[in-house]
């Protein structure tokens, strides 16, 4: 009988203790919306100088998700072009010595004869290991005729895997195959720009295009290739990618039948000659890791068979990788600056609330004598402030993910509006709000209800 008896009572303490809570709970709920309220009304009395306190959130905000959306979308170009290239690639070229461009300005009959020969790819695939493909590649500088139609672009001569190891995939057509290489065949591949240009109203697939007094058959379009890559120190010229505005693909050994291994360059009045094999190599390594090491190895056999620097190397991987560290430190910076715009809106939010509490002293001191607590008071100012800089916030997410797609449309620049760049900046625009709007909520609370009631 006892046990039942004391089994009740602790069931009716139990009931007590949840209706206490639940009371409890809708007393604060119905205290933080009698406060909300009252926030707003407040707010709404001076509409003009609450909108202007909000700008400088609304600033601070959009700016940093424009500022991080356009700098994650040129990094993200950047490294897709430097991908396009091949991250277990290595990008030979061959350039022209700064002292025989003196020469040959001075002596127009002189032969240049610089670059990479076909001794240095024997050497690389027989000597080098870990070196699985390599793709030779000639450029020769002419105009490519339609009947009328014109176009100024590189012809490069180079081997049928040249697609597969430079990730440049076939539009329309096909590439050349090594049947139209051993047979040195008059065929070409048109880069998508080049048959646009040449062939506006149809498709150049089986047309003829004429070089000087050659012609080519058209057996496939290549799709559009991504522009110039500019990296701090290195610039990827159309040379060295698949970018020239216009270019034309024809079989090697095609090419070395047709312009022999002396190209003249013709100008008014003089003419110029260079002998250079081959124009550009690029060499795939069997593992990523060995791309560093096989680099090395490649720049060292090409120091020790030329005796001037006439030529380049480029490792997309390295460019790569400066090109993410170029993008943290681009995003750090876009941020820091864009944080400063939130800390000055945060500093004329306190601004504007200091002079709140100064013209409501009285009604602090109304509110205190009526028995409000120094924590209504510091909950009823921080609520005001939350409540502009919220208000900020969305208004400048909602502009920031806008402009982005403003300057795409009207710039065709790539942008990228991530995840986390709103959700950050509306956090920071709610946390400079709680900062910034703390000492004049302390400074609200700790004012003497008499001294507050004499205010005038």
């Amino acid at each position: 009988m006892v046990k039942f008896e004391f089994t009740d009572r602790f069931q009716d303490v139990g009931k007590f203790a949840r209706k206490a809570r639940q009371t409890g709970q809708a007393f604060s709920w119905a205290r933080l919306k009698r406060t909300v309220r009252l926030g707003r009304k407040s707010l709404w009395l001076h509409k003009l100088r609450s909108l202007l306190t909000v700008l400088g959130i609304v600033f601070g905000v959009c700016s940093v998700i424009a500022m991080l959306a356009i700098g994650e979308g040129a990094s993200f170009e950047a490294q897709e072009q430097i991908k396009n290239l091949g991250s277990q690639n290595i990008i030979l070229r061959s350039i022209k010595p700064p002292d025989e461009q003196k020469v040959s300005n001075a002596n127009q009959s002189f032969t240049l004869e610089y670059g990479l020969t076909y001794r240095d790819l024997k050497a690389i695939q027989s000597t080098i290991p870990g070196v699985t493909v390599v793709v030779p590649g000639r450029v020769i500088r002419d105009y490519v005729w339609n009947i009328a139609r014109r176009v100024d672009c590189e012809i490069l001569g180079t081997v049928p895997w040249y697609p597969t190891m430079r990730n440049h995939r076939v539009a329309q057509g096909r590439f050349f195959s090594d049947y139209d290489t051993e047979g040195k065949a008059s065929v070409c591949v048109l880069g998508s720009e080049m048959a646009d240009r040449l062939f506006p109203l149809s498709s150049p697939l089986g047309e003829t295009v004429r070089v000087g007094e050659r012609y080519y058959r058209v057996i496939g379009v290549m799709e559009p290739a991504a522009k110039t890559v500019k990296n701090e120190d290195t610039t990827l010229s159309a040379a060295a990618t698949p970018s020239a505005l216009h270019r034309m693909y024809i079989p090697l050994d095609t090419a070395r039948m047709r312009y022999g291994e002396i190209l003249r360059k013709r100008r008014s009045g003089s003419f110029e000659q260079e002998k250079v094999a081959l124009h550009e190599v690029t060499v795939k390594v069997a593992q990523l890791d060995e791309v560093v090491n096989v680099s090395a190895a490649i720049k060292a056999l090409l120091q020790r068979n030329h005796k001037k620097e006439d030529y380049e190397l480029i490792v997309p991987l390295e460019l790569l990788k400066r090109a993410e560290h170029t993008k943290r430190i681009f995003n750090i910076v876009l941020g820091s600056i864009a944080a400063i715009s939130l800390i000055v809106g945060g500093i004329g939010i306190m601004n504007i609330m200091l002079a709140s509490v100064t013209e409501r002293t009285r009604e602090i001191g109304i509110r205190r004598a009526l028995g409000a607590k120094r924590r209504d008071i510091i909950i009823q100012f921080l609520v005001e402030t939350v409540m502009l800089s919220g208000a900020g916030g969305v208004i400048g997410v909602i502009l920031g993910i806008s402009i982005p797609y403003i300057v795409t449309w009207f710039s065709e620049m790539v942008t990228i509006v991530t995840l986390w760049a709103p959700m950050i900046a509306f956090s920071i625009s709610a946390l400079v709000g709680v900062v910034f709007g703390l000492y004049p909520a302390f400074r609200a609370a700790s004012m003497d209800p008499v001294e507050a009631l004499r205010h005038e």
